[in-house]
């Protein structure tokens, strides 16, 4: 669907030259949602605007179903850029004009006419559920709302590709999941390939498929979305899902605790071993449980448990291999 073939952007800045974009190669597939993380400066929305040609690469080529777009203009890029919708960070909506005018928008700029886009808005509403905010400004919008209107204009010239810039780093937890749902809706129902950019790991393992990982202007790391989070490879990787994985115990709590602190990281077939159970069975020992979770990225179980085991030296040890063993990964956190 669309194919980044080595692509660098490069800005002048004060008479100096900033690589923001280098060397990337992307192949995103039909249907899918590929996310792009990265911290700030990263240069995955740089990356993500050179798709519609919104920041024109300085190296590189940019195929759209197969196609050469690179070198569009005119014409031929504006019916291009009426296939991808773009979600942004802040909306970008127009305050002067109603949630209608705003969907209407990119219909009146394609040609559509009164009567299509009378029939269309109402549906688009009824899609992303602001069906009684028809005649609203957005000034009396929620943050949520006014994403809501985003999306339904994004998709109103029934785009197949769908770009989100930060699409939800403007709203609070809530809001955030109930635009994550909407996107994956969209995604499912209307089979729109989207491509998402975020900052934060919580966002792109809700509804990523694949993921890439981009650290100065490189993307250092691409995955399925469960194989990041179950097994990173790039160090840079490794701190994002650190980040966003990460269990505490107060450093007052850890001082009281007799013996060793143990992280156990488990994925894949062995989320559903009890291996807990075994070894207090096998080992005729203790293991008190300090905290823990499991998540599901596409479907498949990652969770972390913080635990203390009594006992010897010697038996702690044959414990951790035990773990080991049950392809557990093991992390002795403190004693």
């Amino acid at each position: 669907m669309v194919n980044l073939k080595n692509i660098s952007v490069t800005f002048k800045v004060k008479g100096r030259e900033i690589q923001a974009v280098r060397d990337v190669d992307l192949q995103i597939h039909k249907g899918e949602i590929f996310g792009i993380v990265g911290t700030s400066g990263a240069g995955k929305s740089t990356l993500l605007r050179t798709i519609n040609l919104l920041e024109k690469p300085t190296n590189g080529s940019v195929f759209i179903k197969g196609t050469d777009i690179t070198g569009f203009k005119d014409k031929d890029l504006r019916e291009v850029r009426q296939g991808i919708g773009m979600i942004f960070q802040h909306f970008n909506l127009i305050h002067t004009k109603t949630v209608y005018d705003n969907i209407a928008f990119p219909m009146k700029v394609s040609g559509k006419s009164r009567k299509e886009i009378a029939e269309r808005v109402p549906e688009l509403l009824n899609l992303v559920g602001l069906s009684d905010k028809i005649h609203a400004y957005p000034s009396k919008l929620s943050g949520g709302q006014k994403q809501r209107v985003g999306i339904a204009r994004a998709v109103a010239n029934r785009p197949e590709i769908l770009l989100c810039d930060e699409p939800t780093s403007a709203l609070d937890l809530e809001t955030t999941k109930s635009i994550l749902d909407l996107i994956k809706r969209i995604n499912e129902e209307l089979g729109i390939t989207v491509i998402l950019i975020s900052h934060e790991m919580d966002v792109i393992k809700t509804v990523c498929t694949r993921v890439a990982v981009m650290s100065s202007g490189q993307v250092v790391e691409l995955n399925p979305a469960y194989e990041i989070f179950a097994d990173p490879a790039n160090p840079v990787t490794r701190d994002f899902v650190g980040y966003s994985l990460n269990l505490e115990i107060p450093e007052k709590i850890l001082k009281k605790i007799k013996g060793p602190v143990i992280k156990i990281k488990y994925s894949g077939e062995a989320a559903l071993k009890p291996v807990l159970s075994d070894a207090v069975r096998i080992f005729k020992t203790k293991i008190n449980i300090l905290h823990g979770k499991i998540e599901y990225i596409d479907g498949k179980p990652i969770g972390i448990l913080i635990i203390t085991v009594s006992g010897k030296k010697s038996e702690i040890n044959n414990i951790i291999n035990f773990f080991s063993k049950n392809k557990l990964d093991v992390e002795v956190l403190h004693g």
